[in-house]
């Protein structure tokens, strides 16, 4: 039997606190359980006192009912302390697979957070160090956690920010969404001084704040937030195309790629196609294509492809019958 684990039911309450009814396969697919599970957790969330109500058919459908007061999930202080620091960890140093949904987990659980639990967290972070990889930069959980807050809520931000020459301003901005490219966070946002649509740089991001005045959502000129993303880093700094072929399909690479770092096309053979553009390093996009874990072949360019055949004959090498300090 599976064990109904807090940080499961909490991405189950987050996904039927939506406007809409959820089949019961498609909150099996989005967690990765069975749906005897799902009906399991569901059952959890009603002993909990939330309000899901199910709806008959083939598939089932379920949906908390509206109107109804909800009451906080219940942790214990290990599990809350460990969820916090957890999610704290990813979010605060960009680590691949880590996305904005993380984000928003952390900023609702620390609101919720008693104040003895808080100092255990910050004195938990405190004592780490992380090892950061290339030049991914850390980040202040409770710099995304804000970001992300002001995004949910569509509430202006004030900050201080740094340009890649040094140059520091004062910005006011209308936060549309965070995105992560696997090493470094961006901020998708409306700049009310400039007029204009920018992307930001999280870590370049300090002392943000929160003004309280909200704003209507503006449309952006591309048709996600990843790929206006993808558009301002080409006018930013001098990339490189490429294109490579998995051996899986669109949807299982998409769950393993930032969505920023190319488009994604089934071949109509079993495979599909990552075309796409970066100004990162050759060596950084080997190791993160390598780490999808699917086979995958480079169509381009020569640099790329020169750097994964280095890396895998060096690491086959490393496979090799080697003794300790590389003797045989």
């Amino acid at each position: 039997m599976t064990t109904a684990t807090p940080a499961r039911l909490l991405q189950l309450l987050s996904l039927l606190q939506t406007p809409r009814e959820w089949p019961g396969g498609e909150l099996a697919e989005r967690l990765a359980v069975s749906r005897r599970t799902v009906r399991r957790d569901i059952d959890r969330l009603r002993e909990l006192g939330y309000p899901v109500e199910a709806t008959k058919g083939s598939d089932g459908g379920y949906r908390l009912v509206a109107g109804k007061a909800m009451p906080p999930l219940a942790l214990d202080d290990e599990e809350a302390v460990a969820i916090a620091v957890g999610l704290r960890a990813g979010a605060g140093h960009a680590v691949a697979g880590v996305d904005e949904a993380s984000v928003r987990a952390l900023a609702k659980l620390e609101q919720v957070l008693p104040a003895r639990l808080r100092h255990r967290v910050s004195t938990l972070q405190a004592a780490t160090t992380p090892l950061t990889v290339g030049d991914g930069a850390s980040i202040p959980a409770q710099t995304l956690t804000l970001l992300a807050s002001a995004v949910a809520g569509r509430e202006r931000l004030r900050f201080a920010y740094r340009d890649k020459e040094g140059g520091a301003s004062r910005r006011l901005a209308e936060p549309h969404r965070l995105v992560s490219t696997g090493r470094r966070w961006y901020l998708v946002a409306y700049d009310l001084d400039r007029a204009d649509w920018r992307t930001f740089r999280v870590d370049r991001v300090s002392e943000p704040f929160a003004t309280g005045v909200r704003f209507e959502q503006r449309e952006l000129p591309a048709g996600s937030a990843a790929e206006y993303l993808r558009q301002s880093i080409h006018q930013w700094q001098e990339t490189y195309a490429f294109e490579v072929r998995f051996a899986a399909s669109a949807a299982e690479v998409a769950e393993r790629l930032p969505a920023a770092l190319g488009t994604l096309t089934d071949d109509g053979e079993g495979g599909c196609v990552l075309a796409g553009s970066t100004g990162d390093p050759v060596e950084w996009l080997t190791v993160r294509l390598a780490l999808t874990g699917y086979e995958f072949a480079v169509r381009g360019p020569d640099e790329l492809l020169a750097c994964v055949r280095e890396l895998g004959g060096r690491l086959s090498r490393a496979g090799g019958a080697m003794g300790p300090l590389g003797n045989a």
